[in-house]
């Protein structure tokens, strides 16, 4: 009896010991973290959706597509999130061993373009060829954009690579660039206070304008040989993208994390971030892409369906 009974007690010290339950870790690259639409993963798991999912999300920021893909490419991150469609495509024609897993976001609703309030600039058409258009970064969504510009809108304009929105709002109100890019919040209260103005939206661009400009993408070996995992990130992302657009608690936990007013941040939800621009399921408008990285000079031809289909391997709900 005093046998069995120690038996038992050491069981439960033991057990006592051991966590309640095994979490999974993702490291994730996040080019802009801080913008409402790149909020899935960080956002989620602080509402605590991603530990339902046995998941521990170390995440961390970059200033753009070639910042977030450079560490997922060489393996210190299992994951690139909001990394731009073109971008992806060139690396992985590259041989480069990435795969898409998710769409990031579909259009270009998000995306804006502004000067300061003092400028001359009333529209994209008073831009000469002396002046500067900013861009986020080679391969992104913004670059994207601002060839569109110049290509479909005729506008004239040289196109500079300026970072962060935050570094590029300096850069305009400095004076070092004409015309600078945005997303919210960034901009939002100088919006307000009248210290600049919307000159144009990337949705100004028809060429974009129900593409899939950003997407989701994994190390290639880490996707193989951890797929159970990614699956469950996939759905605990999808998850978390309905909680945000659903509980008003999600609004109120980004504004404090931000420090936005939280009525500037349901106006920017409203104005630019559709839910259905977060959409999961499928990469839309993939021909485009490829004939605008074709045009970016990142592809030399289109990739093949079989290539396509080692590229997209987005898990079906």
């Amino acid at each position: 009896m005093r046998n069995c009974l120690l038996c038992v007690l050491v069981f439960a010290a033991l057990a006592a010991a051991q966590p309640a339950a095994a979490q999974d870790t993702l490291k994730l690259a996040i080019g802009q973290i801080d913008t409402w639409e790149n909020q899935g993963p960080t956002l989620g798991q602080e509402g605590g959706i991603f530990k339902k999912h046995g998941l521990v999300l170390d995440a961390f920021g970059t200033q753009g597509t070639g910042e977030t893909m450079q560490p997922v490419i060489a393996g210190s991150a299992d994951i690139g999130f909001a990394v731009g469609t073109e971008g992806v495509l060139r690396a992985f024609a590259k041989g480069a061993p990435v795969r898409i897993i998710l769409p990031a976001f579909t259009g270009t609703d998000d995306l804006y373009w502004y000067v300061r309030a003092d400028s001359p600039l009333k529209s994209l058409k008073d831009v000469t060829d002396q002046m500067t258009i900013a861009y986020s970064a080679s391969g992104s969504s913004t670059q994207s954009v601002v060839l569109g510009f110049i290509a479909e809108l005729g506008v004239k304009g040289r196109p500079v690579a300026a970072g962060s929105p935050a570094g590029t709002l300096t850069a305009v109100m400095s004076g070092q660039i004409d015309v600078g890019w945005a997303t919210p919040p960034f901009g939002l209260k100088e919006l307000r206070g009248g210290k600049i103005r919307i000159l144009a939206r990337g949705s100004e661009v028809p060429s974009l304008r129900d593409l899939t400009v950003r997407v989701t993408m994994a190390n290639a070996e880490a996707l193989r040989s951890r797929a159970e995992v990614f699956r469950r990130f996939v759905r605990g992302y999808r998850e978390s993208i309905d909680w945000m657009y659903s509980d008003p608690a999600a609004v109120a936990l980004y504004a404090r994390k931000v420090g936005i007013a939280e009525d500037l941040v349901k106006d920017a939800i409203r104005d630019f971030f559709p839910k259905q621009a977060l959409q999961s399921d499928e990469i839309k408008g993939v021909q485009a892409a490829m004939a605008n990285a074709i045009r970016l000079k990142f592809l030399d031809a289109p990739l093949t369906a079989q290539q396509l289909a080692e590229l997209i391997q987005i898990p079906p709900r």
